[in-house]
């Protein structure tokens, strides 16, 4: 993984005394509230509910045991002993003081970690798929790469200021494990028919009030000249996107109007201008970075055989690994959605724990994974049971991996000022239904997808089945929402109805499990069966 140099540590410690002395300033009255939240959102601070939050960056979600063991012991220390994991491969604290903020920084610049960029109109943390470097579907590590747009887009002098915040995504595979197409920008390294690697540009996608999937604006741009082309981009954007209306600022918006050809045209443009400037990063620089991200040693003589005699570490294998380019090996999930948990939050010991696994028995590296999980990406086939076994003790065996139980849910009305409606007690409640009714195996991959308002943080709009909470004249109400996808096969999902109650949601999700368990062909998903068969039977079932 990327080790900082020089330059990247003092960015940092420059920027933690930077807004020290800005918290400090606020604290004593000197700054207002208007003066000081422009420089708190560039440093990942957002003023919540009930307390400030604080959103650390995890560049395409890579970590090692030193930074997972920092994590928690900020938890344990500036907050209430737990963080929780995004669907952007970042963490965030939900319980800060202010005075402690400046302090929390100081601690993760330490372990080459910080928070900047992780909120405001500026590009924030770049993803990438959580499996990166370990599976086999790819043509090349698309790590590389993402960290050299996190360089380039760190304090870029003209993209600090955009019209609205700017989301990127850098996949390598056919398979789409990233929801890369609903990014701002989608980046996918493609090889053609010579075997020359490029770059797929798609640009346009988004959720929230207004969900669009980005059309492909160029199928291959040469990787020697991608950081242009993604300049090319930005810079067509900051010029043109709204900045009077926050809900139509959005690049999606943008191309959306302007039409793919024209905004395209405007780009190559843009680009052509670009390459006379030669402000592409040297060849050299992409060779250095690409050297942290070497293979690991693996053990080329691992058993690449498997003891399954015990019934619930078998379950747990078929259900939570994924197979590895090395024989021998697998990347193994390790779920943060207990049966009636929160998902995505780690205690701080479930996380020193996870630092120890990754140590153990992944090359001292973990994943932030897309669907708020962790993976250890490169696990040997002969270690399986001793690390579920850990697992299991702690409560993170839960064998769920993109299962019904799988739920991604935003923090909703327990914690944002935006929400309409609770996330939480909704993915709680539905986990321990398909628990207790024992559906969740046999239901197979069921992507379920909950977002406390319209501003999508929990991607209602891209699940098989999406809940959207709304506010029904002061009463807390859930749109059901079918037919979505993230994947390579993207499509937005469609609402059904009218709105249900917190126990109705519920029941309504079991019910359209139960259409599809009667209507599905053999091998189908239920997205499979729902884009065969339509709305109408499962609205039928829902509302008579």
């Amino acid at each position: 993984m990327y080790a900082y140099d020089q330059y990247d540590q003092a960015m940092v410690d420059a920027r933690v005394e930077e807004f020290r002395d800005q918290a400090r300033r606020r604290l004593e009255g000197k700054l207002t509230e208007d003066q000081f939240k422009p420089l708190r959102l560039m440093n990942g601070l957002y003023l919540q509910l009930h307390a400030y939050m604080l959103r650390v960056a995890i560049p395409y979600g890579t970590l090692n045991s030193l930074q997972m063991r920092a994590l928690a012991d900020i938890a344990e220390k500036y907050d209430r002993g737990y963080g929780h994991f995004t669907t952007r491969q970042n963490i965030q604290y939900n319980w800060i003081k202010l005075e402690d903020a400046a302090d929390i920084l100081a601690d993760l610049a330490k372990v080459e970690m910080h928070a900047i960029q992780t909120s405001g109109n500026c590009i924030r943390n770049i993803s990438s798929d959580h499996f990166a470097g370990a599976t086999a579907d790819e043509v090349v590590d698309p790590r590389p790469y993402a960290e050299l747009l996190r360089q380039w887009s760190s304090f870029h002098p003209e993209f600090s200021y955009l019209p609205r915040k700017f989301k990127i995504a850098v996949i390598a595979s056919e398979k789409d494990r990233a929801a890369m197409r609903l990014h701002d920008i989608g980046i996918n390294i493609v090889q053609n028919d010579t075997g020359e690697l490029g770059a797929a540009f798609y640009v346009g996608g988004g959720m929230g009030r207004t969900p669009m999937i980005a059309p492909c604006i160029n199928a291959f741009v040469p990787l020697d000249h991608f950081v242009t082309y993604a300049e090319a981009c930005l810079r067509v954007y900051n010029r043109y996107g709204r900045r009077d209306n926050k809900y139509k600022a959005r690049i999606k918006i943008l191309v959306h109007e302007l039409g793919a050809e024209e905004y395209t045209r405007q780009v190559e443009e843009e680009f052509a201008q670009l390459l006379d400037q030669g402000i592409e990063p040297p060849l050299a620089e992409l060779e250095r970075i690409r050297t942290f991200f070497e293979d690991p040693p693996f053990d080329g003589d691992a058993d690449a055989e498997i003891d399954r005699s015990d019934p619930d570490f078998a379950v747990w294998v078929d259900r939570n690994t994924v197979p590895h380019k090395q024989p021998g090996y697998v990347s193994a999930v390790i779920s943060l959605k207990p049966v009636g948990g929160i998902p995505g939050d780690a205690t701080a010991e479930q996380m020193r724990l996870m630092a120890d696994l990754a140590k153990d028995y992944s090359f001292d590296e973990c994943r932030v994974m897309h669907t708020q999980n962790i993976v250890l990406p490169h696990v040997r086939k002969a270690d399986l049971h001793a690390l579920w076994t850990a697992l299991e003790d702690a409560g993170l065996g839960s064998p769920n991996l993109d299962t019904v139980e799988d739920i991604i849910a935003c923090p909703g009305l327990d914690y944002c000022s935006l929400a309409n409606a609770r996330s939480i007690p909704v993915a709680q409640k539905i986990s321990e239904r398909f628990a207790a009714n024992g559906k969740t195996g046999t239901l197979g991959e069921l992507k379920l997808k909950i977002s406390g308002c319209i501003n999508a943080c929990g991607h209602h709009h891209a699940g098989h089945i999406g809940i959207l909470g709304v506010d029904r004249k002061g009463v807390e109400n859930y749109q059901l929402l079918l037919g979505g996808s993230e994947a390579e096969d993207v499509s937005l999902a469609k609402i059904t109805g009218p709105g249900f109650d917190e126990n109705g949601i519920v029941d309504a999700v079991e019910t359209v499990t139960s259409v599809y368990e009667r209507e599905r062909q053999d091998g189908e998903r239920f997205v499979d069966t729902y884009r065969r068969i339509g709305m109408n039977p499962f609205k039928e079932a829902l509302y008579g």
